[in-house]
């Protein structure tokens, strides 16, 4: 559906350029690749493995600062024969693996505030390196798994509280120092649509606009006027629901969101056949990153949370996320199949 979306946006142009399309099936291909890969590879081992996993995706966030390319005045990616690659979509799941590692080989020590500490500065190290980019919509999601990672291991509620002080805090520090204009002008906009409607609420408007127009069954692939007279921005990445609700309607979503609750719905019932705290955590981190991922995007489509630049999976272009949510699904199959006795 995502290849489907992407090809039918191309199709107003007057000479189509379909390099898009041609680039988001080519890394379909090499994730599929990488699922089957990972399916059969032991995801006990990426536990063994997870500090060097962590350390790399460190020293990648860290070279994109200085050698990265920038487009929309974010500095994240990677740019190699006309290929990008966004080194914050390995790290969201490289932390992942690294947190459900030590928290599964710490239980004595989860309900320790000094652990707890430990774990949040382990977290802070990536989300520093993302803030710097900035990219604030994957550092909060980076944030949020790590807090229901220590969560779901068994925080005791009164560090909750401490938890919400530090968010707060990083939230406050990033504004008045790291947010660059256009990313307050988002949130503003968010909290007062129709303060500038023509510039900054123009966006998420015409996502709206668009969304509605595609009434029960949608205008048809390739024939949504919003989509195609360029009214709404970002169609294949950021506003990808906005153009598939658009062309498909109310049945056309009505099937993403089905489509979605089986997925997560099939990773529950993973879950109730694991045998050990680590794949236990490690499905509970994936399906947080999965989960706030179509949660942000989707209402960030509908107006109803700030404009982050985050993905929706399995949909939107972008290959880094496409290909890392590819390894995800690779590793809860391996997670399965290892805990069922399959292999």
């Amino acid at each position: 559906m995502g290849l489907a979306v992407i090809y039918s946006v191309t199709l107003s142009q007057e000479k189509p350029d379909y390099s898009l399309l041609n680039k988001q099936t080519i890394f379909f291909v090499l994730g599929i690749f990488l699922l089957f890969v990972f399916a059969f590879f032991d995801y006990r081992v990426l536990g063994s493995l997870s500090l060097i996993v962590y350390i790399f995706s460190l020293l990648l966030l860290l070279a994109v600062l200085f050698f990265g390319s920038t487009f929309k005045g974010t500095q994240g990616w990677f740019s190699l024969f006309g290929f990008g690659f966004q080194p914050v979509e390995f790290a969201k799941l490289a932390l992942i693996i690294f947190l459900a590692k030590i928290l599964s080989d710490n239980t004595e020590e989860h309900l320790s505030l000094k652990f707890m500490l430990l774990v949040l500065l382990l977290t802070i190290l990536p989300v520093s390196l993302v803030i710097l980019q900035p990219d604030f919509g994957s550092a909060m999601v980076l944030l949020v798994c790590s807090v229901g990672l220590l969560w779901f291991a068994g925080l005791p509620k009164k560090y909750l509280y401490i938890l919400f002080v530090v968010l707060v805090s990083v939230l406050i520090v990033s504004w008045f120092f790291f947010m660059m204009p256009y990313q307050k002008d988002r949130i503003t906009t968010f909290l007062n649509p129709m303060r500038d409607p023509l510039d900054q609420g123009y966006n998420v408007r015409q996502s709206i606009i668009a969304i509605g127009s595609g009434e029960f069954l949608g205008r048809g692939l390739g024939l949504g006027p919003q989509s195609q007279l360029k009214f709404l921005p970002e169609t294949a990445a950021d506003f990808i629901f906005a153009s598939l609700g658009e062309e498909l309607g109310f049945v056309g979503v009505f099937l993403i969101f089905g489509l979605y609750f089986l997925f997560l719905w099939r990773i529950y019932k993973i879950i109730k056949t694991t045998r050990d705290n680590f794949s236990m955590l490690l499905i509970l981190g994936i399906t947080s990153m999965f989960f706030l991922q179509i949660i942000i995007n989707i209402g960030m489509s509908l107006g109803l949370l700030p404009v982050t630049g985050l993905p929706l999976p399995f949909i939107s272009s972008g290959g880094s996320f496409l290909i890392i949510s590819l390894v995800a699904v690779g590793i809860l199959e391996s997670i399965l199949m290892r805990n069922k006795g399959v292999i």
